[in-house]
């Protein structure tokens, strides 16, 4: 999901110097172009090595010929590119989805709360391939069970609002870690995801928040969609093992 998309054509190569070859190919090959005419048109890429022919229309008469090729043979090398970064970003989409399948595979197979917290917040950072998988919780309404044991964070009320303003799922890159999130291991984190949690209207606001020393591996250009998927997972499953109504 990351990488830099080029926008305009690639340098075109430097063709390498023709080979002569002698008449009678020649006739060979222009009589095999007469009887398949539809030749270039099932080998378009032929038209990015071909010299157009320049034809000399008199004097101050502009060959539009030549430039029209040109300009198609430029037209290839872009599509080209295009489908070159539209494959790279179905592979990479690929393979998040991948991880993040994996990663609610793995919580809902969790046989505890205490070993779904530690899932969430150990496991799935090799799954994922983040550094630090941080939990909070804001410190009004009904406290949650083993908060202290899991190592889950209590922030001030509120907190959540202001880290993710109105947003449900927030990714950011090349940002300085919050200490209030990440506590020791903020110094480490450069791009981050962070996910609202709202377990039950019995419960208070939480967070979820995956860090990275790789300042691209989030950003703001990313879609949500598979990680606020991973976020419902989350939700549903500590509302499970805690009992509680949505």
């Amino acid at each position: 999901m990351k990488g830099t998309r080029e926008t305009g054509p690639a340098p075109r190569k430097l063709a390498q110097p023709a080979q002569p070859i002698d008449e009678a190919t020649e006739a060979e090959i222009a009589a095999y172009l007469a009887a398949h005419p539809d030749f270039v048109q099932r080998h378009p890429a032929l038209l990015r090595t071909l010299t157009p022919p320049s034809i000399d229309r008199g004097k101050g008469v502009v060959d539009f010929q030549r430039f029209m090729v040109a300009r198609l043979q430029g037209d290839i090398d872009q599509l080209t590119l295009d489908n070159t970064a539209l494959i790279h970003t179905a592979r990479a989409n690929a393979h998040s989805q991948a991880r993040i399948h994996a990663a609610a595979l793995a919580l809902i197979e969790a046989q505890s709360l205490g070993q779904l917290l530690e899932v969430l917040t150990g496991d799935l950072m090799d799954v994922l391939d983040v550094d630090v998988i941080a939990m909070v919780v804001e410190s009004n309404g009904v406290d949650l069970p083993h908060v202290a044991a899991s190592g889950i964070r209590i922030v001030e009320s509120g907190a959540v609002d202001d880290w993710l303003g109105r947003h449900e799922a927030l990714l950011q890159g090349n940002i300085a870690g919050d200490s209030a999130i990440y506590g020791e291991g903020a110094g480490l984190i450069q791009s981050e995801a962070l996910l609202r949690l709202v377990i039950s209207s019995r419960t208070p606001t939480g967070l979820v928040a995956f860090g990275s020393r790789d300042p691209n591996l989030f950003h703001e250009g990313q879609g949500t969609e598979l990680i606020t998927f991973l976020g419902g997972v989350i939700q549903r499953l500590l509302r499970a093992w805690l009992d509680l109504p949505a």
